[in-house]
């Protein structure tokens, strides 16, 4: 049952996924860069053991885990000293996994809200988009003891209602720059090919710990990118000495 339940999820996702690309055609955000969030903020966060206003920093993110991979995946970044941004999705996640949840929390890594249904919150009324982002956020906390203060809206769709409710909610949104479509593929080389490719300083990377070929393909990511200079953040301490405001979107 289990294995079922995965493959429905996954499939919603990818389903997700490939709309994104035409959502993105006649969409355009105000979002905020990381360097700006940097030098425009008057907020002081923890730069952590990185200060990306000097180092040349990246945050590998994590959408719709907790999965049967995220196990593997916390021992490579464990063995690597590698700190990642975990965009929790809730049903049949969350709630499957909070060992998980907890462990990725002890491990130092950010928890972050992927809605509870991966629904696309454009579609919905404001009520229903309230209890999308809520009911993550609680569940959570009640793992953890704390709520998430980032949410990844499905598909990277929102809009001003979808602010608006993140505003109230203490919430700021968080899109990326990096993707590998790793919905499309499970060819480990080619997801880690597509990052190495796209990745500059201040990139957010898009990666699914859910799929098959993208855990594989994490250790080679890792390799690469410190051979290049890179430093792997959180993307709050990707965004310090600002913070993420509520109701802001950052890409």
């Amino acid at each position: 049952m289990r294995k079922t339940w995965i493959w429905l999820s996954a499939t919603a996702v990818v389903t997700a996924a490939a709309c994104l690309v035409a959502f993105n055609q006649y969409v355009r955000l105000d979002t905020t860069s990381p360097a700006t969030a940097r030098s425009r903020s008057a907020a002081h966060a923890s730069f952590g053991s990185v200060d990306c206003r000097e180092a040349k920093c990246v945050a590998l993110t994590f959408d719709a885990g907790p999965s049967e991979h995220s196990a593997r995946l916390l021992d490579i970044l464990k063995e690597e000293k590698v700190p990642a941004t975990f965009f929790l999705l809730g049903k049949r996640h969350i709630d499957t996994y909070p060992d998980l949840v907890r462990r990725m929390a002890d491990e130092g890594h950010e928890l972050a809200n992927h809605t509870w249904d991966h629904k696309r919150l454009t579609d919905m009324g404001a009520d229903e988009i309230r209890e999308e982002i809520e009911r993550p956020n609680k569940e959570i906390a009640a793992l953890v003891g704390r709520r998430p203060t980032l949410m990844r809206p499905p598909q990277g769709r929102t809009n001003n209602t979808v602010h608006e409710i993140c505003r109230e909610l203490g919430m700021s949104e968080v899109l990326w720059s990096v993707t590998a479509k790793d919905y499309s593929t499970d060819d480990s080389a080619l997801i880690q090919k597509r990052v190495l490719e796209q990745t500059e300083r201040d990139g957010i990377i898009l990666l699914h710990d859910l799929y098959d070929g993208t855990v594989p393909a994490v250790p080679g990511i890792i390799e690469g990118l410190k051979k290049r200079g890179y430093s792997f953040v959180t993307v709050p301490q990707l965004l310090a000495p600002g913070q993420a405001e509520p109701g802001k979107v950052y890409r």
